[in-house]
């Protein structure tokens, strides 16, 4: 983002302009984002776009005790290529974001800044352009500062409208204020967060069973959705960033889990401490119906879907069980979706850490 690797050249032999890679496009898509990467400048933020490294000042960590950094990066997966088909590219930069901030958030860190990396199979100015946007938009909805990044061609290896997007993120968190298993305890509330559909994952399959299994359109409109395939596919990710550093300073948060690939189950296993259990009950609520069409139409097992799926929850809340009500508060004043799901027990054997009890509400 803050460079664009390309090139161009006026001779007549051999150039890397013949080779494919267009300068001039490069430096056009730079002009086109600056706008939108303005818009997620924090004041620690020194500089502007153009350079070898972004700049962020560390200064401002002296108001921690102990700052610990936290720092994820992730990608979007394979729902890029359904952006690709329908020539949507501003969406997709919402779910990289996501993808990476909210799993930074899971430990309470504060999200400070992210780059990013685009590669495409041929710089379309406005394209790449749109992609930002979205990206700087995420940012602006996580609370942290776009800083850098880069925009590389690789002609030959993707096709002309081939594109792939990836990042990585910087969060801080306080040494004792840290959350995880540490901090569970049996009684424990589980609290779910509405995704927003299918979010980032599990695009493999979705494209396996209702592209090319059922040939489904996605300019086709389906009546459950209320919109086309195509729209309902790239729903951009709900970023829970600042909705759950909201919740840490309203009520006690012992532990958050992002739900991503794997499912819910294995996603809360990986907070859930040793000799200790998550019951989720499903009946709490019923999943949108994109998860219903997917295994109806490929005759998905259940368990395939849940362990591919997120069926409905994007994030989690382990609160003491007497702050539950206050967490929901917060997060309703927000506008999050959100209910008590289950519990953390010491009984049962679910050896895994986590276990999904019931039918899902109809």
């Amino acid at each position: 983002m803050s460079e664009t690797t390309t090139g161009a050249s006026g001779t007549s032999g051999a150039s890397y302009a013949a080779a494919g890679v267009d300068i001039e496009a490069g430096d056009r898509a730079v002009e086109l984002m600056k706008e939108w990467v303005r818009k997620t400048r924090r004041p620690e933020v020194l500089g502007g776009l153009g350079g070898f490294a972004g700049l962020f000042d560390a200064s401002a960590l002296r108001r921690y005790e102990r700052p610990l950094l936290a720092s994820a990066t992730d990608g979007v997966g394979t729902k890029v290529d359904i952006a690709r088909q329908l020539g949507v590219y501003d969406t997709i930069g919402h779910d990289l974001v996501a993808m990476v901030m909210d799993d930074i958030v899971v430990c309470g860190a504060e999200p400070l800044f992210m780059t990013d990396y685009i590669c495409v199979g041929k710089v379309h100015p406005e394209r790449v352009a749109a992609i930002v946007k979205g990206i700087a938009e995420g940012c602006v909805l996580a609370g942290c500062a776009l800083i850098g990044g880069e925009t590389a061609e690789h002609p030959g290896l993707l096709g002309a409208d081939d594109f792939d997007v990836a990042g990585a993120g910087t969060g801080v968190v306080e040494a004792d204020r840290l959350l995880g298993p540490d901090r569970i305890r049996t009684g424990d509330a589980v609290i779910a967060m509405a995704s927003s559909g299918l979010h980032s994952n599990g695009y493999s399959l979705v494209r396996h069973v209702l592209l090319n299994q059922a040939g489904l359109a996605l300019d086709a409109h389906v009546e459950e959705f209320g919109r086309t395939l195509g729209e309902e596919l790239l729903e951009p990710t709900k970023i829970y960033s600042l909705d759950c550093l909201a919740l840490t300073r309203t009520t006690e948060v012992h532990a958050f889990s992002h739900v991503t690939g794997g499912g819910l189950a294995a996603n809360l296993a990986r907070v859930i401490p040793d000799g200790l259990h998550a019951v989720v009950d499903r009946a709490t609520w019923t999943p949108a119906p994109v998860f219903d069409l997917v295994g109806r139409t490929g005759d998905v097992e259940r368990l395939e879907l849940e362990k591919t799926l997120n069926m409905g929850v994007g994030m989690i809340a382990i609160v003491p069980e007497e702050s539950a009500d206050a967490a929901l508060t917060t997060l309703a004043d927000r506008g999050v979706d959100a209910w008590v799901a289950g519990e953390i027990t010491d009984r049962g054997a679910h050896p895994e850490g986590a276990a999904l009890v019931g039918d899902y509400a109809g």
